[in-house]
């Protein structure tokens, strides 16, 4: 029996010994090595995404990991647990077990940095966030194989400047008189209502008793036909609510948010598109004028590529998803490559039968080479893209390819400055507004029209009404999905 315990003895101190070497031996690679170049971390991406895989940091080594959290905020995103399990309602035993486990990894490693070392736990989905500075800590956390995914949740660095402030525009813009009719009481229908027959839908359904969730850059607090006037001319019995996720913090780990007031112009004219009133003050009608609109701040402009953004998209979806009555949830939003916190919140809002309409994507010098982005790029959502009136051409700048799910016409083909008319920033100004991002609207609108004609089909059924009705069913075109969707078939 001693020699047992013996045994036992010196097997647990030469286990032991070997994990210290081995945790010692990480820390003594970690401070010798070289920090990579903001250059050297974007090549790499460009060289993923050029192979078509958007989910960069997935294939990407322990010292690309880190390089990219030390030239950002040191911010790095853990997706933890069984490899298919994207959250958790209620934690299992093992799940917080696994918690506790990584929080003593992070711990131990940066226990010179334990001042300035923070953690947060998501409340639902299977994602913890830590700051790290140390390389031995990404390598320590890529060995376990309860870490579905780590990603430097902070880079912002890839195509940055190019990417700065897109989609935003506060701009009152003279709308030509050729790109609208007028209709009672006084309410402007932009030109490509008519071919999608979303005025003729009207007369079945207006979105009466839906409420689509917009996750952007907020409403704009200065227009009032998306606020005390909401209920205006023809509309009647619907509510708008505002509100903000978007974490405008220096500290990542504070929950204060900057509110749900629109800074960018973007997030306005996409409430506008898709459930402005039929008013009577001579301004743009929005596809679903009768349907409830819950906005959601979540970013700073259309590129989710930021901590502050990836969080704040994060939060809306779940916060949508919780929702009993939001139906359909619009995101004219996106970014080049998948970003494991929201996709992570993309399963889970599924998996509670929303509608998940996502841009198909915006091209820029830098990112036209890519397909259709994400999270449009999920099977989780209904992707969607733009093209002009001269037949099936995409937009100037829309993005195509297989994942596309439909196409709004947007764009006069005779001047591509000329799109769909829109609520302005301001009560009383007016815009054109363009790309993915307004047919991705429009589409949700046109989606909410389907189901108040039955609030009890399926977000499928949904579905298959507005597959039926595009102009490629019963076969799908290889870079524009199911086509343009005729509104009046749909709710039909």
């Amino acid at each position: 029996m001693k020699k047992i315990t013996s045994l036992l003895i010196g097997l647990f101190l030469v286990l032991s010994c070997s994990q210290e070497e081995t945790f010692e031996e990480t820390q003594q690679d970690s401070n010798s090595q070289q920090l990579l170049s903001i250059k050297e971390i974007n090549s790499f991406i460009d060289s993923e995404l050029k192979k078509g895989n958007q989910n960069v940091w997935s294939t990407a080594s322990a010292e690309i990991l880190w390089s990219a959290a030390m030239h950002s905020d040191q911010v790095i995103s853990v997706g933890f647990g069984d490899k298919n399990k994207y959250f958790s309602e209620n934690r299992s035993a093992q799940e917080i077990h696994t918690i506790k486990e990584l929080s003593a990894i992070v711990e131990n490693s940066e226990e010179t940095h334990t001042s300035e070392t923070h953690k947060f736990v998501d409340e639902k989905l299977n994602v913890m966030y830590f700051t790290v500075y140390e390389l031995a800590t990404i390598k320590l956390l890529l060995k376990r194989n309860d870490v579905r995914y780590l990603e430097p949740i902070g880079y912002a660095s890839y195509a940055n400047e190019q990417q700065k402030s897109a989609g935003c525009s506060q701009d009152n813009q003279t709308i030509n008189s050729n790109d609208f009719r007028v209709v009672s009481p006084n309410a402007r229908v932009p030109w490509n209502y008519d071919i999608h027959n979303i005025p003729d839908a009207w007369g079945l359904s207006t979105g009466k008793g839906i409420t689509v969730g917009l996750i952007d850059t907020g409403l704009s607090p200065n227009q009032a036909l998306l606020g005390s006037k909401f209920n205006d001319g023809a509309s009647s019995g619907k509510r708008v609510e505002r509100f903000g996720t978007f974490v405008d913090s220096f500290w990542w780990w504070s929950r204060t948010t900057d509110g749900p007031d629109d800074k960018c112009g973007h997030g306005t004219q996409m409430g506008a598109v898709i459930a402005s009133p039929r008013n009577d003050e001579f301004m743009p009608v929005g596809v679903a004028y009768n349907a409830n609109l819950v906005a959601y701040r979540g970013t700073g402009d259309v590129v989710i590529n930021g901590y502050h953004e990836q969080r704040g998209v994060s939060n809306a979806l779940r916060a949508l998803a919780d929702r009993s009555d939001v139906k359909v949830i619009s995101m004219s939003i996106g970014w080049i490559f998948t970003i494991g916190n929201v996709r992570d919140a993309i399963k889970y809002a599924h998996s509670k039968g929303k509608m998940i309409i996502a841009a198909g994507g915006t091209s820029t010098p830098f990112t036209n080479f890519v397909g259709v982005i994400f999270p449009a790029s999920m099977s989780e959502t209904v992707a969607v893209t733009g093209i002009s009136d001269n037949g099936y051409k995409k937009c100037n700048i829309c993005h195509e390819g297989s994942r596309i799910d439909f196409t709004l016409v947007m764009q006069r083909a005779s001047d591509a400055r000329r799109n769909v008319p829109a609520l302005g920033f301001t009560t009383g100004s007016q815009t054109y507004v363009s790309g993915s991002s307004v047919a991705t609207a429009m589409t949700a609108g046109i989606a909410a029209l389907v189901w108040a004609r039955n609030p009890s089909m399926t977000r499928n059924q949904v579905l298959d009404k507005l597959r039926r009705a595009g102009d490629f069913y019963p076969n799908r075109n290889s870079k524009f999905g199911y086509g343009n969707i005729d509104a009046l078939k749909a709710v039909q």
